[in-house]
């Protein structure tokens, strides 16, 4: 056999040295098995962006050797980019837990154009047999329920994939770390961990669920007027305790949020959220009851503009308005470029005479990642011969990858890659490639999926930085000249009643360039003369006023 036939390749499509966009191939032969189909949210400077999906076009023509597609929880980065690629992959065989299957089909409704899935439920000790591969799934500890970790066996070796995790011996709702179950993989000759990489950087131990749990107690049982909780639609776990702690105090629970009612139904239908009969309300019923007896759970903790807590601050909700003695509840770490945003949030709740808390103030919330002492935990455990620190920014996957080197991994087996890379993996070695795969961003904007590229990005930039200028110029077909003054229509640039000169001596200039341009007599060119209009206009806008609008020349013969 070739080299090549008796390594395994592992190719990143998306997950590495970023957060978010979770997708993986393992490739052995012409057999491919899949980890996660994620997406990411947009970054500042993509204005109109939707998601960011992975790039699968080194699928393209492969799609019959697709074994499957396994996934180890049911957040958005790990499979919100189904319905934009499992058409595209021909639809092959998908593997989640139940809640995972849950959220993954209530997501399809919204597209009701695409095929069914072909969707299997697993659990944990459950094996599939995908050959070349076999694939074990194993309970982890995350901040979802239902989270599954991934013995594969290879051919080349044995490969563990940690899903998302943290190590929580005393969690709420949810079974503890089985330690029992990881000593026992460990004990199978671990060929290469991937590991998450999330909290590489942040030293310690994640903090219990169960700390978190009697923090929020202490809050219910002080609060004497509503209780406002907002944390993240995906986080099944925090919603469970506060309904939980909202029954024991005798409050009932109004939901809102698109994605956190929808979660909530899911989990209810599958167990996944347990409540007492009556204690779920609709949010239009608040009324009905005394501030003392009343949590409501909502969307909106990042200060997402039209997410619900937001439309309550600003008093467009439609039942409830901040009010002396409401207790406000930030369950959730902000995410970083949010920060302003919050502060912005906190301290207009603050001016409606709410009492806030936040987990700066107290331990009401936590991560679902594991930190510094539990990722080398993790690698004393599996005691992996090779490791490939996964899901995390490039100076993530660099710190995990040092804790591995502390742990007693030779350097030589321990791999840093990037999105794209081609990690080779055989018994006895592993390394990266030379050759790269394409694994750039795919833009969903509305619609349309990758037809938002480099450059209408670049003109959405311009125009969030420096607006829009359009000249309309009428031109006399005979004579080739203008035949009245320009009309100019300014968005975002500058204000029209308030820059006369500005705009006289730009028409002034438009009537010379198309004059001089198109006045020789016989036919004209008029897309030279629009670019000449534009260069030109632009030019002399930035040199009087050190701003380059995006100039947009209409040019009407008549």
């Amino acid at each position: 056999m070739k080299k090549t036939e008796k390594s395994l390749r592992i190719i990143p499509l998306g997950g590495l040295s970023e957060v978010g966009r979770n997708m993986m191939i393992l490739e052995y032969g012409k057999a491919i098995l899949i980890i996660d189909m994620g997406f990411r949210m947009p970054e500042e400077d993509m204005p109109g962006i939707d998601y960011i999906i992975p790039n699968a076009s080194y699928l393209r023509g492969k799609e019959r050797n697709i074994l499957g597609v396994v996934f180890c929880h049911g957040h958005y980065d790990h499979i919100g980019a189904i319905p934009y690629l499992i058409e595209r992959l021909g639809n092959p065989p998908l593997f989640a837990s139940g809640l995972t299957r849950g959220i993954i089909l209530r997501r399809q409704e919204d597209f009701p154009h695409l095929s069914s899935l072909n969707i299997t439920t697993v659990k944990s000790g459950d094996k599939i047999n995908l050959e070349p591969f076999e694939v074990e799934f194993f309970r982890q500890n995350h901040n979802i329920s239902d989270n599954l970790g991934l013995f594969i066996k290879s051919p080349v070796g044995n490969i563990i994939h940690t899903s998302d995790f943290k190590f929580d011996e005393s969690p709420v709702n949810d079974l503890p770390t089985d330690f029992k179950k990881l000593r026992s993989l460990g004990s199978k000759e671990v060929l290469l961990l991937m590991s998450d990489s999330t909290g590489a950087e942040t030293e310690g131990h994640s903090l219990s669920e169960k700390t978190i749990q009697g923090n929020l107690d202490e809050i219910f049982y002080k609060s004497k007027g509503r209780i406002i909780a907002a944390t993240f639609g995906s986080l099944i776990n925090r919603m469970q305790q506060i309904i939980s702690l909202s029954e024991k105090y005798g409050r009932k629970v109004a939901v809102d949020g698109y994605s956190m009612k929808t979660n909530v139904e899911i989990c209810r239908q599958l167990g996944f959220i347990k409540t007492k009969k009556g204690t779920i309300i609709k949010p239009k019923e608040i009324s009905n009851f005394p501030d003392s007896k009343i949590t409501f759970l909502c969307t909106g903790a990042q200060g997402e503009g039209r997410a619900v807590l937001m439309r309550i601050v600003n008093g467009e909700h439609s039942f409830v308005k901040i009010k002396k003695g409401d207790t406000m509840i930030f369950s959730s770490s902000v995410i970083p470029g949010n920060e302003r945003t919050v502060q912005i949030l906190k301290d207009e709740l603050y001016r409606q005479g709410a009492i806030v808390f936040h987990y700066k103030m107290m331990d009401i919330h936590a991560g679902g990642h594991a930190q510094k002492e539990e990722l080398k935990e993790m690698i004393k455990i599996l005691n992996p011969k090779f490791f490939l620190p996964i899901h995390g920014q490039y100076s993530m996957l660099v710190n995990h990858a040092q804790i591995a080197k502390e742990m007693g991994i030779p350097e030589k087996n321990i791999v840093v890659a990037e999105n794209g890379q081609v990690i080779n993996l055989s018994k006895k070695e592993i390394y990266v490639e030379k050759r790269r795969i394409t694994s750039n961003y795919i833009m969903v904007d509305g619609l349309g999926v990758g037809d938002v590229g480099e450059i209408v990005l670049r003109d959405r930039q311009s125009l969030s930085k420096d607006g829009m200028f359009v000249i309309v110029a009428i031109v006399d077909r005979n004579t080739g000249k203008i035949r009245n003054s320009p009309d100019i229509i300014s968005r975002g640039f500058v204000y029209l009643r308030e820059s006369k000169q500005l705009l006289a001596e730009t028409r002034k200039k438009v009537v010379e360039i198309v004059n001089r341009t198109s006045g020789s007599g016989g036919a004209v060119n008029w897309s030279y003369v629009k670019d000449n209009i534009r260069n030109k206009i632009g030019d002399f806008l930035y040199t009087k006023t050190k701003r380059r609008p995006m100039i947009l020349p209409v040019v009407i013969e008549v």
